[in-house]
């Protein structure tokens, strides 16, 4: 056993006997930051990851080679209020992007920039939203990695604020009224009135008039604790609509407020249920034509876009626009009004790769399709409030970093809006998109980036997935991803269940007891790239974050002889315990819950921690966390580091089991430059274990 080679780790007696299963938990002390024994062990596994990858070669070649990618820059789709032009954009040399503002004259200035709050690179612009006319602006921001947004206010003229912080605003968001003066936004309770550990749960819906410290609760009190709201507000200021979903599970609920009409909810009527307690999900919102518009899975599992009146709110007066496609998912929808013929542009996609088509506004007939530049994805679609015939559409392929076009509907001409403004020529990467089969016979799809167009000799490879939560794995600009395979090999992008890549269907088949499907999609996708030729078992990696952290850990305990190396961040791990730390309590649905005993037989089936077997040689595997990482805790990678490190067979300088822990970010956006660093240490371990050579 080669235990020896690392920092000692107790194994305690601890077993849990949960619906007549034993469940052993030898690392539950591991669970506490705080326990003196876990601060000692935590600092000697630093040490010990640090030595090993302070001796990697090639990782600042690496590190460096990501920041030159990544100083690129990206620019995201304008948002238009009054004459104003709101969006995102990040220069060369910059760790987040600003926050800027365009006159009418063509004046543009930043509103917030991040950097200059925080020259340490850590405080994120989490979410902003001007109001109607332009003259405010609120935005939110957080600090060190924890996600927890704070509120601001701001006068767009002057950029000095009116206020904020307003506290507890984690995954608010914010609808103005006319006038600029109130806004509906999203806010938690205060920790004293909700019970101990339910902190990060019971979010309300409140009316907020700026400047004024009592808001108006609108809806929550009484519903899912683990609910999260959307506000949308109508263009006229008459309708707000609010939807509401418990955790992430992929059904709606959906409420319309009519403003004008009195009664006890903050001067407006009661709200009206438009769908509620429906396995299918929603999003309306109230035109500037005043018709309530919705897109919805609803008897539709790729999408559709219809159209009612908001006096009648329910589905059985809702009529198709744009109907589902058999085989295209639709992501996203802008209006253009300012036309003789009004068209609704709908982003669909189709095996992974985005198209737009138009339809007749009124009549939802084909009004044929904007030709996008390439197979790549879209980012963003935009339309102005006041009503146009312009659509601004976010762009990126696998070379091309977020950028934005423009389309004119009146011309039906598309340009260049505005480029990337950093210069960093890509290497040249050959793309394609292949069809292999998985164990149940299922076709799944994956994107191979190689120096070749086809296989010339087996290379270091990386299988790259996440598989869960509906979320699609789409071509996109990535600086690991071209460093990669600029330095010789090849990286793989495997579409698997449990995302949306083929609509909710391919979403619920790897999802609840389903899950398996997401792994053998997985080690599927491995076999076909061995198969192809592009790799052998001795040259192939995988890798995967948080959701994608449990696809590897359950890669590595499944099948450890498949792979070679592993890199696991920010993971989910232990999957008995999940629910009781971080966000895990809205992720049931997703996998469901120890506390059911059929769930828990699901669980106990694939989770990682509880597949580490002693006397295994696993492969080399690096974990990744994040100390201020509130999603998922990283005791799963403490835990399951110890575990591995004390089971496998394979000596530490044959395939090391890394713990590396990286403190004041959390699990979402963080800094160019950290992100270079984290990268060059992530490419430099799988080079030196696949023998890529740098």
């Amino acid at each position: 056993m080669s235990s020896a080679d690392y920092p000692p780790a107790e194994r305690a007696a601890v077993v849990d006997d949960l619906h007549g299963h034993r469940v052993p938990d030898p690392y539950r002390w591991l669970e506490d930051a705080a326990d003196p024994r876990t601060v000692a062990w935590q600092r000697d596994e630093d040490a010990f990851c640090a030595a090993h990858l302070a001796a990697l070669p090639g990782r600042a070649r690496f590190a460096d080679r990501v920041a030159e990618l990544l100083a690129a820059g990206s620019v995201a789709p304008p948002a238009w209020r009054g004459a104003r032009e709101f969006r995102t954009r990040r220069e060369p040399g910059q760790d987040h992007a600003l926050l800027w503002v365009t006159e009418a004259d063509g004046t543009r200035r930043a509103l917030v920039d991040p950097n200059a709050l925080d020259p340490e690179g850590t405080t994120t612009l989490d979410a902003w939203a001007a109001s109607p006319s332009g003259r405010r602006l609120a935005y939110q921001l957080s600090t060190g990695g924890d996600e927890e947004s704070r509120l601001y206010v701001l006068d767009v003229d002057t950029g000095a604020r009116v206020e904020g912080p307003i506290e507890r605003c984690r995954y608010s968001p914010v609808a103005w009224l006319p006038g600029d003066e109130e806004l509906f936004y999203v806010r938690r309770l205060p920790p004293e009135d909700v019970p101990a550990g339910e902190e990060q749960f019971h979010r309300r819906v409140y009316r907020h008039r700026v400047g004024c410290a009592d808001d108006v609760e609108i809806l929550g009190a009484g519903l899912d604790p683990t609910n999260y709201y959307g506000v949308e507000t109508s263009h006229d200021g008459r309708w707000l609509v609010i939807t509401a979903s418990a955790g992430t599970a992929p059904r709606t609920d959906a409420w319309i407020v009519d403003l004008a009409s009195g009664g006890d909810t903050a001067g407006a009527g009661e709200p009206v249920v438009i769908q509620r307690g429906v396995d299918a999900r929603v999003a309306p919102w109230v035109g500037r034509d005043g018709r309530l518009y919705l897109w919805t899975d609803r008897d539709a599992p790729r999408g559709r876009f219809c159209v009612t009146d908001p006096e009648t709110p329910t589905a059985e007066h809702w009529r198709t626009l744009v109907a589902e496609d058999p085989e295209a998912v639709l992501e996203d929808l802008a209006i253009l009004d300012d036309l003789d013929r009004p068209l609704v542009a709908a982003v669909r996609s189709r095996h992974a790769v985005a198209e737009i088509v138009l339809a007749d506004l009124a009549t939802g007939e084909d009004a044929g399709t904007i030709p996008l530049p390439g197979l790549g994805s879209v980012t963003g679609l935009t339309s102005r409030r006041d009503g146009g015939h312009e659509l601004w559409i976010g762009w990126t392929d696998q070379v091309t970093p977020p950028g934005v076009y423009r389309y004119d509907a009146a011309t039906d001409r598309m340009a260049l809006d505005e480029a990337a403004p950093g210069s960093a020529p890509a290497p040249r990467v050959h793309s394609r998109q292949v069809e292999y089969t998985s164990r149940d016979g299922t076709v799944v799809r994956m994107f191979v980036l190689s120096p070749t167009a086809e296989p010339d000799s087996p290379r270091p490879t990386v299988l790259y997935g996440y598989g869960g939560f509906d979320v699609s794995l789409t071509p996109a600009y990535s600086a690991s991803t071209l460093a990669w395979v600029e330095a010789g090999g090849v990286w793989a992008v495997a579409n698997l269940r449990g995302g949306a890549e083929e609509g909710e269907e391919w979403h619920r088949a790897g999802m609840r007891e389903h899950k398996q499907n997401v792994f053998d999609d997985f080690h599927a996708a491995g076999d076909h790239l061995v198969a192809a030729g592009w790799t052998t078992r001795e040259q192939l990696a995988v890798l995967g974050g948080s959701n994608g952290g449990l696809l590897v850990g359950a890669a590595v305990t499944q099948r450890p002889q498949a792979y070679a190396a592993a890199v696991c961040s920010a993971p989910l791990l232990d999957m008995v315990r999940y629910e009781q730390f971080g966000l895990g309590r809205t992720w049931n649905d997703e996998y469901g819950t120890a506390a059911d005993p059929d769930e828990l037989r699901w669980l106990l089936s694939y989770s990682p921690y509880h597949h580490v077997s002693r006397g295994v040689r696993y492969p080399a595997v690096l974990f990744t966390t994040f100390a201020s990482d509130t999603r998922v805790d990283p005791l799963h990678a403490r835990k399951m580091a110890a575990a591995l490190q004390d089971a496998t067979t394979a000596s530490a300088a044959e395939a090391p089991v890394l713990l590396r822990t990286e403190p004041d970010v959390g699990h979402g956006a963080r800094s160019v430059r950290r992100t270079a660093v984290l990268a060059g240490d992530q490419l430099a371990f799988l080079a030196a274990t696949l023998g890529l050579r740098t």
